[in-house]
């Protein structure tokens, strides 16, 4: 059975300050639903919280207001920065007897999952392709059109059932996507064109998910943008 191991900041959550000054971790849309589909796999963290034991607890802290009774396997839990494979390594030697190609590291930041990949692990660009590289199936970048009479309400449902993510918004007409043949093809029985192009990760220009910047700091020091 696969091992999961995900990013926090931009991956699973947004994070801010809230009036008391604790770090506040608001899930984004999908995650919820996926690590609910994910339940009998085993799920850890890799993330930065900063420096400091102090940002260490914080960060736990808000984690575990964010998704309560999930991530409770401290062994799969670690913290510290992603800047080499050596915490990717040490989150595979912490499965026990999983091998590297049955850990998936999920993070937004193509680079970490480049590191990640070094480790021997697969790698998903977003929590709704978690299975999908559990599985070794190719996660795609993608044109999607919208024909006339649709429009971009219409396309995040029909997103919203499949494997397929919204990355940037191009025209009323266009956007460009992440998905897996299977999202493709849901999006084609639901009336939209897809493009294939090639694998999200064969390319370092591909932007991140619509409204997530790839962010360097980590959570104790960028709330907004941190891992």
């Amino acid at each position: 059975m696969p091992v999961i191991f995900f990013d926090i900041g931009a991956t699973l959550a947004d994070a801010r300050t809230g009036p008391d000054g604790s770090l506040v971790l608001r899930p984004l849309p999908r995650v919820t639903a996926v690590l609910d589909a994910l339940h009998e796999v085993r799920q850890g963290i890799i993330s930065n919280p900063g420096p400091s034991e102090d940002d260490v607890r914080r960060v736990a802290a808000a984690l575990h207001g964010a998704f309560p009774g999930r991530f409770t396997d401290e062994t799969l839990v670690h913290w510290g920065v992603k800047d080499n494979r050596a915490i990717f390594d040490r989150a595979v030697a912490s499965t026990g007897e999983a091998a590297a190609d049955a850990c998936v590291f999920v993070g937004e930041d193509a680079q970490e999952r480049a590191f990640a990949r070094e480790a021997g692990m697969r790698t998903a660009a977003h929590p709704v392709f978690a299975l999908a590289a559990s599985q070794n199936r190719a996660v795609l970048r993608a044109r999607v059109g919208l024909p006339t009479g649709r429009d971009l309400s219409e396309l995040t449902t029909a997103m919203n059932g499949t494997e397929a993510v919204v990355v940037q918004t191009v025209s009323e007409r266009l956007v460009l996507a992440m998905v897996t043949t299977a999202g493709a093809r849901a999006l084609e029985r639901a009336g939209f064109t897809v493009e294939p192009r090639g694998p999200v990760d064969a390319t370092e220009t591909f932007p991140p998910p619509e409204g997530r910047a790839a962010a360097q700091e980590p959570l104790a020091d960028a709330p907004r943008q941190g891992r």
